[in-house]
Formats: C-alpha cells, structure tokens, sequence
C-alpha cells in the first residue's frame, strides 16, 4: 500500500529551519529503509509531501510520529492511503510494489 503524507507547518520557518538536520536524517533513515519514495517540500514552503509504501496504516503512523518535526510540534501530518491502478508509461513495472 502507498501512503501520501503531507506535513503542514505550524510554527516559523525559523523554527522549521532549526530541526531541518534532524528531519532530513529521519527521511535518510527511512529512504535507506525502502519505506520512503519521494518527498520534497511544497511550494510556497508551507510543508512538504513524502510518499511512501508500508504493510498497514499503522505501520506508517508509527514511522511519521517519529519525524522531528512533529515530535518537536513545529509541523502536522496527515496520512492517506491508496492503491493505485494506473501509472504512467515511463515508470517501471514493480516499483510502487
């Protein structure tokens, strides 16, 4: 299953910024994991989105409860999961598996 998580800022950047190295070492950990796919920040720097794929929702719960962000209360996260059914003919078969 793939999960959208979309992190919203509730503090200034200022204090996004000073957790910034411990939430870009939370995103490494969980890439070299495999669970992380994408992420990146939205535009305007509001939040970010990562996508990721996990066995079950509480799985990924219990992963995004863990970033700096929210453990310091500087951001928010909400959680969606999906299945997708169709993808786009350049991204290879197998690896949203």
């Amino acid at each position: 299953m793939l999960y959208l998580i979309q992190v919203t800022y509730l503090r200034p950047l200022a204090e996004i910024d000073a957790q910034l190295d411990a939430h870009r070492a939370f995103l490494a950990e969980h890439f070299a994991a495999g669970r992380f796919l994408l992420a990146g920040p939205q535009e305007p720097r509001v939040g970010g989105v990562i996508l990721a794929r996990g066995e079950s929702r509480a799985e990924i719960e219990a992963i995004v409860h863990q970033d700096p962000f929210l453990l310091t209360g500087v951001a928010s996260a909400q959680i969606t999961a999906f299945r997708p059914n169709r993808k786009a003919e350049d991204i290879p078969d197998g690896w949203l598996d």
